[in-house]
């Protein structure tokens, strides 16, 4: 697994003395994602792209022993870091306590996966690789109206992040995050600004929630997304005419009209507004491994965990799909060329003729 990078404080050396940041050190774990970032001049310039407020509420993911914590001190009004080390935690405490700042750090003690996150106006994080994808969604899917956040990823997954159409690396990652968010590249760490150096370079990534979110059913949008990602660079009229996709297809409608038919919406049967299992099979630590054709998160309709199984659909409903991509010019298009209004308007298309990606 490739780790995430953390802004670390010192380590000890063998003659006891205090490190570079004035600690006692503490043994870091590479396979923990627990490296130094041993360069100021690339922490001072994460503070400063942040465009931090002296009235802004700071969340910090991952702050390691601190020197970005006490960086962000110095700008915003107050910090909360979540750290999951118990080790951390206690060096970030004595590292600000009897400082101007000991009264604006809160400290949280936990996953942040599986944590309940307060309130903040700028997020700023530096995490492990393999958590990459599932952080962005669910910052991306609560309520929190914050203005931004600032993450280290693993350089390709950034570059995932910001690829747009016709971009190599233009991905369901992309397009589901950009639905989402507006995503700017904002600088490249090598490995050598760390210690120990990482296998692999870095990049800040500034990531902007739409406010107001976007009026769409994220599991309709993450299915039709998914599907045309199967294979990205074949055309949707061969996508949409595979055996397993329209039977797929035609059971979620099956399934939709039986719900309307006893009174419960789609809507009461699932919550829309979430990716639920956003990033599993794309985690950036998996990147090197994963199908380049089936990237980010979320639940949508998947063929492929149909093989080897007998698919039955009635020509009628095949006839009806290839007719909203006919109506749409979309039948010899590839989902490496659609931008974002155009995923929008097949999705408002399949959906006016009653073909869903959700059941």
């Amino acid at each position: 697994m490739s780790p995430g990078l953390r802004a670390a404080g010192g380590i000890v050396k063998k003659s006891g003395k205090k490190a570079a940041g004035g600690f006692t050190g503490i043994q870091f774990h590479k396979g923990k994602g627990q490296h130094i970032l041993k360069n100021p001049m690339v922490v001072q310039s994460i503070v400063d792209k942040a465009g931090i407020k002296s009235t802004d509420t700071v969340l910090e993911i991952g702050p390691g022993t601190g020197n970005l914590t006490m960086r962000l001190l110095e700008k915003a009004k107050k910090v909360i870091a979540v750290e999951v080390d118990p080790r951390m935690v206690l060096e970030l405490q004595r590292r600000v306590q009897e400082t101007p700042y000991a009264a604006s750090l809160q400290v949280i003690q936990g996953d942040v996966m599986k944590s309940e996150l307060p309130y903040f106006d700028i997020c700023v994080a530096n995490i492990p690789y393999q958590i990459s994808s599932p952080l962005v969604f669910k910052l991306l899917t609560m309520s929190s109206n914050f203005r931004a956040a600032i993450i280290m990823f693993q350089h390709e997954f950034a570059m995932r992040l910001v690829a747009q159409r016709d971009d190599k690396l233009y991905s369901r990652l992309a397009v589901n995050t950009q639905l989402l968010a507006r995503v700017h590249h904002l600088l490249k760490v090598g490995r050598n600004n760390f210690r120990p150096p990482p296998q692999v370079d870095s990049s800040v990534v500034r990531i902007e929630p739409r406010r107001p979110p976007p009026p769409v059913n994220l599991r309709e949008w993450d299915g039709l997304v998914r599907l045309c990602f199967l294979r990205k660079n074949k055309t949707l009229g061969a996508i949409f005419r595979q055996a397993s996709v329209l039977a797929l297809l035609e059971a979620n409608a099956a399934t939709i009209a039986a719900l309307k038919t006893t009174g419960i919406t789609q809507a009461a049967a699932q919550d829309a507004n979430m990716f639920e299992a956003a990033g599993e099979a794309d985690n950036a630590a998996d990147i090197d491994a994963m199908d380049e054709d089936d990237e980010a998160g979320g639940t949508g309709t998947n063929p492929t965990q149909l093989r080897g199984k007998k698919h039955k659909f009635s020509q009628a409903f095949k006839d009806r799909v290839l007719a909203v991509l006919d109506s749409r010019g979309m039948t010899e298009r590839r989902a490496a060329k659609l931008s974002q209004d155009d995923f929008l308007a097949l999705l408002a298309a399949f959906n006016a003729a009653d073909i869903h990606f959700s059941p």
